[in-house]
């Protein structure tokens, strides 16, 4: 029994990709700098799972980022290789 809310639809549980390619510049519980790029959030639980999914304090740029199959590929080697790429990019 997960005690995580729903994941967006399309969202592949255990995924995790878009907790550890991006980086994050907002402020994120446990991690008040936020998060470099290619770095493990603290709130990705052992399942790959987001701690704060659904919660108020997660931050505005984790609730905006949507499942996209261009971004999260079709699986989620592809989508941390995509998103890494497109960080490079930024």
């Amino acid at each position: 029994m997960s005690c995580h809310a729903p994941q967006p639809a399309g969202c592949r549980p255990g995924c995790g990709a878009c907790c550890i390619a991006p980086s994050i510049s907002s402020a994120i519980p446990g991690m008040p700098e936020g998060k470099p790029a290619g770095v493990r959030c603290v709130q990705l639980d052992a399942n790959n799972l987001c701690r704060l999914f659904g919660r108020a304090d997660r931050p505005a740029v984790c609730e905006r980022f949507g499942f996209d199959p261009h971004v999260c590929g079709t699986d989620r080697y592809q989508a941390i290789r995509i998103l890494s790429e497109l960080e490079s990019l930024t």
